[in-house]
């Protein structure tokens, strides 16, 4: 559906030389939520504005449903266009107009005759949970309204893909949960592909089935969401991947144990999709004469499953907490010795 090949993009300015994007490769299927994440400044904002030709490489190929957006006249740009939608951060709405009319606008443009707006209209308002407030002002609307109204005009050409510039940055984490929620319907209902920026890893998390992560212009790290939140390797990864599973607090946890039980061994446990569910410290208990202390656990879940970690302080006999952990090794749980006595 789309691909990026050496794609850099850079600005002159009186101070210089900036480049916003270097040399990027990337490959989106038809059909997936596909996550770019960086911090302010990494360049994620240029590249999706490139992705539907509001901005020209400087270098580079871009594919777009079998188009070279970087070669094709404005004219056939102009009709990738039209299959590629975007909402905004900040909702983007025409204030003078109605929710319906908000929709309505970019049927407009393209001609459609009234009857068959109206029609349109209605399917998208209903679409986004809308009904009944097709005559109010965005004034009268909550910020989740309000992005709901541009999801809905995003979608009135019927297009292929969407994408999405920090769209719930100015939403509560309620009100973000509700709007992630409607893209995953969408993309089930319509089999739209959905390219999404943003600097929040929750929301990746969340919504997202491939991740590519940025810095400095570049994609340092890309993957499965499941993958890269079990195994990041990049430092800006590892940054992210911590406000999920707040790594910072487990430390002091850890750091705190170590001192108190200098005779015990503190295991970590890694559990991916089925793992999960399994009866791990149950039948831990069951088998070893040890005393297990929970230290710090949490399951989180993405579109490709789930995945937890369970810190624990094991003390009693070394052999039997050996023994233990050759246990856990083979119930196929990645297993980390976290201090050794």
């Amino acid at each position: 559906m789309i691909s990026l090949n050496n794609v850099s993009k850079k600005f002159s300015t009186k101070q210089g030389t900036i480049v916003a994007v270097e040399e990027v490769n990337l490959d989106i299927k038809k059909g997936e939520i596909f996550g770019i994440i960086g911090y302010s400044g990494a360049g994620k904002s240029t590249l999706i504005r490139l992705l539907n030709g509001l901005e020209k490489p400087t270098s580079g190929q871009i594919i777009v449903n079998n188009q070279d957006i970087t070669k094709i006249n404005e004219v056939k740009l102009r009709q990738v266009r039209q299959k590629v939608s975007m909402i905004f951060q900040h909702f983007n709405l025409l204030w003078s107009r109605t929710v319906a009319e908000n929709i309505a606008f970019p049927l407009e443009i393209a001609g459609v005759p009234k009857e068959q707006r109206i029609t349109r209209v209605n399917e998208l308002i209903d679409l986004v949970g809308l009904e009944g407030r097709g005559h109010y002002y965005p004034s009268q609307l909550s910020g989740g309204q309000k992005q709901r109204v541009g999801i809905a005009r995003a979608l009135a050409n019927r297009p292929e893909v969407l994408l999405c510039d920090e769209a719930t940055s100015a939403l509560d984490p309620e009100t973000t949960d509700s709007i992630l929620d409607l893209l995953v319907s969408i993309n089930e209902k319509l089999g739209l592909t959905i390219v999404l920026i943003t600097h929040e890893m929750q929301v990746i998390q969340k919504i997202c089935g491939q991740v590519a992560v940025m810095e400095k212009g570049h994609v340092v790290e890309e993957g499965n969401v499941l993958d890269v939140f079990q195994n990041p390797q990049q430092a800006i990864t590892k940054r992210f991947v911590s406000q999920i599973n707040d790594s910072s607090k487990a430390l002091q946890t850890i750091q705190q144990l170590k001192e108190l039980y200098p005779d015990g061994k503190l295991i970590k446990l890694g559990f991916v999709g089925e793992q999960t569910v399994q009866p791990i410290l149950s039948r831990l208990i069951k088998q070893f004469d040890l005393d297990v202390n929970i230290v710090q656990g949490n399951i989180s879940h993405t579109q490709n499953g789930a995945f937890g970690t369970l810190i624990l302080q094991l003390e009693g006999d070394a052999l039997l907490v050996d023994k233990a952990i050759r246990y856990i090794h083979e119930q196929k749980v990645n297993t980390e010795v976290i201090n050794n006595d």
